[in-house]
């Protein structure tokens, strides 16, 4: 599965005007004039210029990218999309159907673990003469009939295709978050992202991706998660879904049922509890049968309306309150109801950047960051790189899964090659390489090494590296400190360090 990229708008003319014509006929044919009149008002075009981060270059930004997707006008006088549509954007235009005008915008709230976003417009008039799309209450039906409204790639025009609901099932949605999507086989091309789907004149979702190497296999974001992300993103910030952690395994294998003692019982079993302390519900071994009053099959999938099934972690945004999941366990053959702690941070030590740009601080010739989940998919595109890190137990590998040991923990990396000046002569690029030492003092995260280099009093500074290959690297730290200021001008750096670090380096 791959998410839609958003379409360049620079088309060839002969093409748009062969999409605007197909367009055309197939929306005469689809549905009412009025009623589709209405929707083609409230289903608007997305130009966006995009300056992505440089993980490897952390103190600028990419080049402009500029590319286009869809939106659609719902309740409060906001336009959704997917978050993928507007990530990262530097200028944001809306373009009603049928008109030339781009009107300004802005991200109002974004959630990438979801893939949706809002945009508010500052000329709130656009709204007056564009409504709202009514919003589907329940799940449509397997078979149901789709029209998927948008602006993909070979016109300029909205153009509209016509398909089925395939499936529906909790799946990936974005950058680490999951929910209820469902499968279509209508039509889904680049720019067609953020674009609504309606059955019987009401909006069932968004279109966000398509199957790569499939014929016609789309997804959409159903409207129950677009009502969540907009419940929680009610107070200006989006939090995340309530989620579990627990690692479990499917109750199949005969063998498993008679080490457990039991024969009838059907769930889930926990293999290691997200939380090992003593007063945590969960235990090894424990079998899941029940969230809430709903029995879990012995591959994880519970029974919902009519044939529908579906991985039973889709229950916990649903029946979560307050932090607690009602659940049903089974433990040494005796069942018992418990409350188990969610949330929504698993507190991963490499993280995403969610939308920001990485930090950084330079020092001399050398450029510290973080490690970020952007940053590894960089490493993990090189299997050499991969394999040379795993030799020498460099925790970019090692680590990789881990949780953070406490909340601030970071692995503070060399992010990029260092700077040439004479002072780095002799030294092994330490690209990547994850410090562990500031003259013996142990770096706990970014912000700390920052602290830990400003208030150095010894004459030399001593970094050291986290694996079995590493040399120490030594500056007089007087000359560290003239050498980034030449470097940085050399170079045409304009920050020795991100905007975090003002106040702290300046202390």
């Amino acid at each position: 599965m791959t998410h839609l990229p958003r379409s360049r708008f620079l088309i060839p003319t002969s093409v748009a005007l062969l999409g605007a014509t197909i367009s055309a006929a197939v929306a005469q044919e689809a549905n009412p004039k009025d009623e589709e009149a209405g929707v083609r008002e409230s289903v608007v075009k997305i130009y966006s210029t995009t300056r992505l981060p440089e993980p490897m270059r952390p103190w600028q930004k990419a080049g402009p990218q500029e590319a286009s997707g869809t939106g659609v006008v719902i309740d409060g006088k906001r336009i959704l999309t997917n978050a993928h549509v507007v990530l990262y954007s530097s200028q944001l235009f809306v373009q009603p159907n049928g008109s030339g005008d781009k009107l300004p915008a802005k991200v109002k709230a974004i959630a990438p673990e979801v893939d949706l976003a809002i945009l508010t417009l500052d000329d709130e008039s656009f709204f007056e003469k564009r409504l709202p799309l009514p919003r589907a209450e329940r799940l449509p039906a397997i078979k149901a009939n789709v029209l998927v409204y948008g602006y993909p790639t070979g016109g300029s025009s909205l153009s509209l295709t016509k398909g089925i609901v395939s499936r529906i099932e909790f799946a990936p949605l974005g950058a680490g978050g999951a929910g209820l999507r469902i499968q279509i086989d209508a039509a889904i091309n680049p720019g067609n992202s953020g674009g609504p789907v309606l059955v019987d004149g009401k909006m069932i979702g968004l279109a966000f991706s398509r199957l790569g190497g499939g014929d016609n296999i789309g997804y959409i974001i159903p409207t129950e998660e677009i009502d969540l992300f907009l419940q929680d993103v009610a107070d200006g910030t989006y939090q995340g879904k309530p989620m579990i952690f627990d690692s479990m395994q499917t109750f199949e294998n005969p063998a498993l049922q008679v080490k457990l003692g039991v024969k009838k019982a059907t769930g889930m079993i926990v293999t290691e509890p997200f939380e090992s302390t003593p007063d945590y519900p969960l235990k090894k071994w424990d079998i899941v049968t029940q969230v809430g009053d709903r029995e879990i099959d012995n591959v994880g999938m519970v029974q919902l309306e009519g044939d529908l099934r579906v991985r039973f972690q889709y229950l916990v945004q649903k029946l979560a309150k307050n932090g607690k999941l009602p659940l049903t366990i089974v433990r040494e053959g005796k069942t018992s109801k418990i409350e188990l702690p969610v949330g929504n941070d698993h507190g991963d030590l490499i993280r995403s950047l969610r939308g920001g740009y990485p930090p950084y601080f330079i020092y001399g010739p050398i450029v510290f960051s973080k490690a970020t989940a952007e940053y590894m998919s960089l490493i993990e595109r090189n299997p050499g790189l991969l394999t040379v890190f795993s030799f020498i137990g460099s925790p970019l590998v090692t680590r990789r899964g881990d949780r953070r040991a406490v909340g601030d923990e970071e692995l503070v990396i060399v992010s990029s090659p260092m700077f040439p000046h004479r002072i780095a002569k002799g030294y092994s690029p330490p690209l990547a390489k994850v410090v562990k030492s500031v003259n013996g003092t142990r770096i706990k995260n970014l912000r700390h090494l920052v602290e830990t280099l400003r208030d150095l009093k010894d004459r030399f500074v001593l970094i050291d590296f986290d694996d079995r290959n590493s040399e120490t690297i030594v500056f007089d730290r007087n000359e560290v400190l003239e050498a980034t200021e030449e470097i940085l001008s050399d170079n045409s750096v304009r920050r020795q360090y991100s905007e975090e670090f003002d106040a702290i380096w300046k202390k």
